[in-house]
């Protein structure tokens, strides 16, 4: 049989409980934070530009704005 638990017992539980939430809630806040999940995203984006795919990736996308651009600026001079 389980022994009675006193007020006072009872307080101190509450009291570290909440202290436990409160941790809780501020580690998840961070996790989820805007600035940190743009700060994550953006350092992997530069992480993978620096491998060979990366490059080879920002490469092709550099040619296809070269040619968009070309294509404009032949399509005006018409």
């Amino acid at each position: 049989m389980t022994r009675p638990r006193d007020p006072d017992q009872i307080q101190h539980e509450i009291e570290a409980t909440r202290t436990q939430l409160a941790g809780t809630l501020d580690e998840l806040a961070e996790r989820v934070s805007p600035k940190r999940l743009a700060d994550q995203a953006r350092e992997r984006a530069v992480e993978f530009l620096r491998t060979p795919a990366g490059a080879a990736v920002l490469g092709g996308v550099m040619l296809l704005v070269a040619l968009r651009i070309a294509r404009r600026a032949r399509n005006r001079r018409r």
